[in-house]
């Protein structure tokens, strides 16, 4: 019975902790990419998981849910990244079982 017990918070923890990770372009201006790079992250709880298929599928969904960050941002990227120039931004999404995290990077001079 202890092993079994075992098994399940093994198996528990790892459900937990299993991931699946996106990135993809948001948005890419005229301007060079450049060597300065700046990130924003915000972790939301109980987002909608059909809110893409809502949209049509060729949306962006920049977040959903109960987000925990209330700066979360293109303009917090680029502060953090001390940008003046913007390039290019891109979107990670990194898809856990309870929430998601959703990561703006920002590139530029």
């Amino acid at each position: 019975m202890k092993a079994f017990k075992n098994i399940t918070i093994v198996g528990a923890l790892a459900l937990g902790l299993a991931s699946c990770s996106v990135t993809r372009p948001l948005a890419v201006t005229d301007n060079s990419i450049g060597t300065k790079e700046g990130k924003s992250a915000n972790i939301c709880l109980f987002g909608n998981p059909a809110a893409t298929a809502a949209s049509g599928g060729t949306g962006f969904i920049i977040s959903s849910g109960i987000c925990l960050n209330g700066k979360y941002g293109i303009v917090e990227a680029v502060e953090n990244g001390g940008i003046k120039t913007l390039g290019a931004i891109d979107l990670k999404v990194t898809n856990y079982y309870v929430f998601k995290k959703y990561e703006l990077i920002v590139a530029g001079e």
